[in-house]
């Protein structure tokens, strides 16, 4: 496994941790049903996404990477804020769109970054930003 392809398959792994962390976080929050089966759903696919670059990463001896800990604090806190003044659905589906958004731009900046990583980590990383599309557009209903 080369050098690129350890690097993205960390910030792949990274950015699924990032967006269960805030997934998990906005469930406490949810009232709508639908929308709680919404997170429900990509929260599983973020997961088994994860587990799949932890896996090859694991095969390599590769070691993972963690979100760093003062962007995940400042997630944290400024989502906290947010929904202190207002935790409706179009609040929490405000919050998860920007967050794709955020993984959209990361990934593919990343894709660019790593030309020289394998073709199947390339792959899913395309795979999470089609994901990151999906997830979005069906939150957009709910604003």
């Amino acid at each position: 496994m080369n050098e690129d392809t350890i690097f993205l398959l960390r910030e792949l792994n990274s950015g699924c941790k990032s967006a269960t962390n805030s997934m998990e976080q906005v469930k406490p929050y949810i009232t709508n049903d639908k929308l709680m089966r919404i997170i429900d759903e990509y929260n599983d696919k973020h997961i088994k996404l994860g587990d799949e670059c932890h896996q090859m990463l694991n095969e390599n001896d590769a070691q993972e990477k963690d979100p760093q800990v003062a962007a995940k604090a400042f997630s944290w806190i400024s989502t906290e804020m947010k929904l202190l003044l207002n935790n409706d659905t179009h609040k929490i589906a405000d919050i998860m769109i920007d967050g794709c958004n955020m993984g959209i731009k990361s990934v593919s900046k990343y894709i660019n970054k790593y030309k020289a990583a394998s073709e199947e980590s390339i792959n899913m990383a395309k795979k999470l930003v089609r994901m990151e599309q999906e997830f979005m557009n069906t939150l957009l209903e709910f604003l």
